[in-house]
């Protein structure tokens, strides 16, 4: 996937006289000061600075690449349901804004993508406009979906003992299995202090499911040799046209075998040659280790999503199972050419390990992000208009640069150019797909931008964010509710409770 920093960062705590209460290391100016469990205290996650605002004059491409994972948002609903404001690292505010569905068109003919683009005014900063990005996926039958060869990886170890983890994880895959078709094989591989084949390929939910319920949780994690075997598994029942994927179960706390970020995904990086891709589900708290989670999927063609319930289990495997499990464009990546005549500066809210350089963008070597049917990716850049002075050149002005093209730009009402490249699964080759952005913004901006943006508004309020601007948990609810919609599947009201959550826990309450 896209360029990481992979420093880790671990919550360290201190423990109070009352035993039961810790305080975090974040800094919080106006916020009172958060409390976490002491049962949280080995939980760590990447560090990843927020994107500052770039000067067009300086740096007129921003290129990243596609995400859809959502696990920061069902972790961050964690922390909160447990009555505590997550970790700032554990807001990634891009994972927040795709967990929900945006209804956006569907593409047309046989193209796997469609985008569509919209411009309205940024409601945490009256001065500048927020644009909103929507790429959909095509939806895929269910009697299209190709036969699956999946192979359950496991952790059967120790640390994943106990309620919201082991038991959770049979409740989850046994939806799974409750879907399978007889052209699905599936099998499952364990792992703790070594690592062995639970299951056989089978299509007998009956025998599926009796394998799950004999699962028990003991010993210490050899994550590698688990990986290993199931990398082996698959590719012995490789079927080509098929959907070929390994599923790994587990809270990530790797401590036999190579545990160190870093050769986990070498070897991640050089199992996804094989054609197999591979999901994380994760599981648990306290020792969770999101960081190995989210790099492991991203480098292994996949997806990360965090299980913290029944519902959310059922979700991701069941309701979401084709945009989870069945690829529809490979290596997805997103480039935008700022009007320097129209925009001063911008910033891409979230995605900031994402970030690509420009030159990668028509590298068709490298990696990016992989989008499954009817996934959706949603991006949201703030603008700041030209003219405004907030935001000057830190480089010199460019002696030769062409006076035809400045002038093209100050014509044009193009606010900015989108491009997006892609692979068609298997393909080694890219396709191109460009598009502009004009600056007009509509009086009423949509549901879609509405609500993605309370949801960003939201994200950047528990990052303490310096571009948070005049943002509140307040305002951020107001935006939310006008933008609810039809909501069927619940979530966005769910999602206006957690909002009254955290500004209740924000103020102390």
């Amino acid at each position: 996937m896209a360029k990481r920093n992979w420093a880790w960062v671990s919550i360290l705590l201190a423990s109070t006289a009352l035993g039961g209460c810790m305080r975090s290391g974040h800094s919080r100016s106006h916020y009172a000061d958060r409390s976490f469990p002491s049962s949280l205290s080995r939980e760590r996650y990447a560090h990843n600075p927020q994107s500052p605002f770039v000067a067009v004059a300086d740096a007129p491409l921003s290129t990243f690449s596609a995400d859809v994972d959502t696990g920061a948002y069902s972790n961050t609903r964690r922390f909160l349901t447990a009555g505590s404001l997550p970790p700032a690292d554990a807001v990634r505010i891009e994972e927040l804004v795709n967990y929900f569905d945006y209804a956006y068109p569907e593409p047309a003919g046989s193209e796997p993508l469609a985008a569509v683009s919209e411009v309205g005014p940024c409601p945490w900063s009256a001065e500048h406009q927020l644009v909103h990005i929507g790429i959909q996926g095509k939806h895929v039958r269910h009697d299209e979906v190709p036969p699956r060869n999946l192979v359950f990886l496991v952790d059967t170890s120790g640390s994943m003992e106990g309620k919201g983890r082991l038991p959770l994880l049979r409740s989850g895959l046994s939806q799974l299995a409750s879907t399978l078709r007889p052209q699905d094989r599936v099998s499952i591989v364990v792992y703790a202090g070594d690592s062995g084949v639970a299951l056989a390929p089978t299509h007998d939910k009956r025998r599926i499911k009796d394998a799950l319920d004999d699962l028990d949780a003991d010993g210490s994690t050899n994550g590698e040799a688990g990986i290993h075997l199931a990398y082996e598994v698959a590719a012995r029942n490789f079927q080509p046209g098929a959907i070929n994927r390994v599923i790994l179960a587990t809270d990530g706390d790797f401590n036999v075998g190579q545990s160190s970020d870093g050769e986990l995904v070498r070897i991640i990086e050089e199992k996804r040659k094989t054609g197999v891709y591979l999901s994380v589900l994760g599981f648990g708290q306290g020792n969770y280790n999101e960081s190995m989670m989210e790099q492991l999927a991203d480098r292994g063609n996949g997806n990360y999503a965090y299980i913290d319930s029944a519902q959310e289990a059922k979700r991701v495997l069941v309701d979401q199972a084709n945009s989870t499990l069945v690829p529809i464009a490979d290596d997805v990546k997103l480039q935008v050419e700022f009007n320097p005549a129209l925009v001063e500066a911008y910033r891409l809210v979230g995605y900031e390990n994402r970030a690509l350089n420009a030159e990668d963008f028509n590298d068709d070597e490298e990696d990016a992000g992989d989008v499954g049917a009817g996934h959706t990716v949603t991006a949201l850049y703030e603008i700041v208009p030209a003219g405004a002075g907030e935001h000057t050149g830190k480089l010199d002005p460019l002696v030769y640069q062409s006076e035809s093209n400045m002038s093209a730009a100050s014509a044009s009402a193009e606010l900015m150019t989108v491009k997006i490249r892609y692979k068609q699964p298997g393909d080694s080759q890219s396709a191109l797909i460009s598009f502009p952005v004009h600056s007009v913004s509509t009086a009423a901006s949509s549901e879609a931008f509405r609500f993605s943006a309370a949801v960003a508004s939201f994200g950047m309020l528990l990052r303490d964010s310096p571009h948070k601007g005049s943002a509140t948990f307040t305002s951020t609810l107001a935006l939310a509710e006008g933008a609810v919609g039809q909501d069927q599947d619940g979530a966005r009201r769910e999602f206006l409770g957690l909002v009254r959550t955290a500004s209740k826990l924000s103020s102390g309450g």
